[in-house]
């Protein structure tokens, strides 16, 4: 037994010096693609074609889901779909009503603009899109959805459900993108108080169920049940967009800023379907950079002055 061992030892020394070897050079060839891919675009070519490959395992994955959703409402029954149907006819009643409503309002708008010159507001469209796979780690809120490129995504869309704000669209691929959730630490949206139009930035808390709203002073007028909608700032988001509502709101004398959290509108760790609204053109956006250029430049030239 002992001559075995002596044998068996430097085999198992060499082939131990050679899984660390391996190990190396793999750990080195992955540094090397991560110092690429964030100082390059060389892969995105890559990239976009690796997601082209694995297009056909993320529909296969979805298959399940879809085929319950489908078993689901194969059996149904006439009563609850008559129910619904009715439901329903009543529901597109009231929204004809209200859509009649929101015509004559955008005739006036546009009537009003026209009166004071101002650009006409760009046609909103959007396309639906399929969830296929959802990552709601603490750190990183994303999910992938069935459309890409090919269907004429890109990059910055917003998203939206039925009830509100989404996310929007960061890495789109051929066939598939993904989409960063308002939850997302990394993610903030421009925000107004519906009550009182008091401008703030929404951040993502890392919790599908909860945004913060850091930068507000002590003293704002922020009270419990306000709904948050889009601003329009930043050329993303469209105004008037639902996006959270106030749930709690927390004044500590010895600190500057308020502890406010708020509840996003919609469905973020639920929804199965979204819609992809159509993206603002860059163009649009500038103009607004002229001015403020203008105006920094004798602000400039003052303080220059004052210190000479």
């Amino acid at each position: 037994m002992s001559r075995l061992s002596e044998v068996r030892t430097p085999y198992s020394q060499s082939r131990a010096s050679s899984l660390g070897l391996r190990a190396l050079i793999l750990i080195g060839l992955s540094v090397a693609l991560i110092v690429a891919d964030y100082r390059g675009q060389g892969l995105n070519a890559v990239r976009r074609g690796l997601s082209l490959m694995a297009y056909p395992l993320q529909r296969l994955v979805a298959a399940p889901a879809a085929a319950w959703d489908w078993a689901s409402s194969a059996l149904t029954t006439h009563h609850s779909l008559t129910d619904e149907n009715s439901a329903l006819k009543n529901a597109a009643q009231q929204n004809s009503i209200k859509l009649q409503r929101l015509t004559s309002l955008e005739q006036e708008n546009q009537q009003l603009r026209a009166l004071l010159g101002a650009k006409p507001a760009l046609p909103q469209t959007a396309q639906a899109a399929t969830i296929l796979q959802i990552d709601l780690d603490r750190m990183r809120q994303r999910v992938l959805i069935d459309q890409g490129a090919r269907d004429g995504l890109t990059r910055g869309q917003p998203t939206i459900d039925a009830n509100g704000v989404f996310g929007q669209t960061v890495t789109v691929g051929a066939m598939t993108s993904e989409v960063i959730l308002l939850s997302d630490p990394g993610h903030a949206i421009p925000v107004r108080i519906e009550r009182n139009g008091l401008r703030t930035v929404a951040i993502g808390s890392g919790d599908a169920h909860r945004l913060l709203l850091p930068y507000l002073p002590r003293n704002a007028d922020v009270q419990v049940g306000d709904t948050l909608v889009t601003s329009g700032l930043g050329g993303v988001f469209p105004a008037g967009l639902p996006v959270a509502h106030i749930v709690e709101v927390n004044r500590d004398p010895s600190e500057p800023l308020a502890l406010i959290s708020a509840q996003p509108a919609a469905a973020l760790d639920r929804a199965r379907h979204i819609l992809v609204l159509s993206a603002v053109p860059v163009a649009t956006l500038a103009p607004t950079a002229t001015p403020l250029t203008q105006r920094a430049a004798p602000a400039q030239k003052l303080r220059t002055a004052r210190s000479r």
